[in-house]
């Protein structure tokens, strides 16, 4: 069963049409005009269009322009009375699927109907089974040689099944978005899309608008309906980035959206139902806002049902080794240039820094050092580390097991790993290392 659209200034024709449809098990939405088919397409999740071209307002033509502008996802077939190449030419241009001729066959229509929706279950089967695919490699992408990002990947894994909203949180650059889209891959909204936004890039008449949409004239400059970003998400994930920078009335409506999955465009009066799955992400202590009453707890509880803390990269030195791989084959793959490497005493240099910037500043770092020392092998003189202070913590404040951990580790990265070399130079033998790296995990 499809929900089809059905727009034809003609009350008998529609009708007809429509109950033609709905013998078949469709469910139709009848749109006498253009301005009622574009409401009709922004509160229904519309599979296919099938419209006149010649309207008492508008045409089809304007119509599918519209369908292409905003992005939505359903196929059209038109049909006129007055058949012509240019129209043909012009809608199929459009996007428009198929063209009939008026007086409208029944079979003739049902055949093209079958075949038009065949064709889109075969292409949303193919998108399905390639953002599975896509969450998948995801997943499989992340680094997680440390502990740390093990245990958050095992989290991904269980709550694959599990439609609930989650809270990422970390510094800025620790890569919550990459965890994001790692949840939404696995999930069984893979097959639907995953918007994402920063919610601190935009002012909050702005922000308004692109989360929830607006209706024609609503301000200056909105010369049509916008669907806004949770109907575009219909079916999927929105992530929503830097969720502690929102403004109290919007977190007002987000937490309406949350409660009653349903969303009202700026300017408008109806609700409309959307299906979308919240991931939110911020580098704040909102349950400290929450505390200030800076943000609202009630929000709060909402978002954070399955909370997501990713380390900063000075707590999870194991996997730096690995990031400097990871980026020296995308550098590789982009530049076409396979010999790209990195010595161990820069790579001893890239491990002991305490990366304030996080992985995004690791990988920006190797990519300005590549780029300044002219070479395809980067040593410890010509890392760019920039203007970032190196955020130390205060070692007087560790255990002294912490600080046992943290100078095994440090030995190893000095050593490339060798546990022969590196257990010399502790003064331990290599079973007693071998020990406690498992006591330390």
């Amino acid at each position: 069963m499809a929900t089809i659209l059905v727009v034809d200034d003609e009350f008998s024709i529609r009708r007809t049409l429509a109950m033609l449809l709905s013998s078949e098990g469709h469910a139709v939405i009848e749109a006498e005009g253009g301005e009622a088919a574009k409401t009709a397409l922004e509160r229904n999740p519309v599979d296919l269009m099938v419209t006149d071209l010649r309207l008492g307002e508008g045409n089809g033509i304007d119509l599918l322009s519209h369908l292409r502008a905003i992005g939505h996802p359903a196929e059209s077939i038109v049909m006129t009375a007055f058949a012509s190449i240019e129209t043909a030419v012009e809608a199929m241009r459009l996007g428009a699927y198929d063209y009939l001729t008026k007086p409208i066959n029944p079979d003739e229509l049902l055949l093209r109907v079958n075949k038009v929706l065949e064709k889109k279950s075969l292409r949303d089967e193919v998108t399905r089974l390639r953002q599975e695919l896509s969450g998948r490699s995801a997943l499989t992408d992340i680094v997680a040689a440390s502990p740390a990002m093990r245990r958050i990947l095992g989290v991904v894994e269980r709550i694959r099944n599990q439609d609930i909203p989650v809270l990422v949180g970390g510094e800025t650059g620790t890569g919550k978005e990459v965890i994001a889209r790692a949840v939404h891959g696995v999930s069984g909204r893979a097959r639907g899309p995953f918007v994402a936004i920063n919610c601190c890039a935009l002012p909050e008449e702005l922000l308004d608008s692109e989360l929830f949409g607006h209706v024609k004239g609503a301000f200056t400059g909105a010369t049509a309906n916008m669907r806004g970003l949770f109907q575009q998400a219909h079916g999927g994930t929105l992530f929503l980035d830097e969720i502690g920078d929102i403004s109290p009335r919007l977190q007002a409506k987000l937490l309406r959206v949350l409660q009653d999955s349903t969303v009202r465009p700026v300017g408008g009066q109806a609700e409309i139902k959307v299906d979308v799955r919240v991931i939110a992400a911020t580098n704040r202590d909102l349950e400290a806002m929450v505390a200030e009453k800076t943000f609202r707890s009630d929000l709060w509880f909402r978002l954070n049902v399955l909370p997501i803390h990713i380390p900063p990269l000075r707590e999870r030195r194991d996997d730096i080794p690995f990031l400097i791989d990871h980026f020296l084959g995308r550098m590789r793959a982009r530049s076409g240039c396979g010999d790209l490497s990195v010595t161990l005493a820069a790579r001893q240099k890239l491990v002991l820094y305490d990366w304030p910037g996080n992985v995004r500043q690791l990988e920006n770092v190797l990519e300005r050092s590549f780029a300044l020392c002219g070479g395809s092998v980067l040593d410890a003189d010509s890392i760019a580390l920039g203007a970032f202070p190196a955020a130390r913590e205060d070692e007087t404040a560790l255990s002294l097991t912490a600080v046992e951990a943290r100078h095994i580790r440090r030995v190893l990265a000095a050593n490339g790993g060798n546990q022969v070399v590196a257990a010399r130079i502790l003064g331990i033998s290599r079973s007693t290392l071998r020990r406690k790296l498992d006591e330390l995990d």
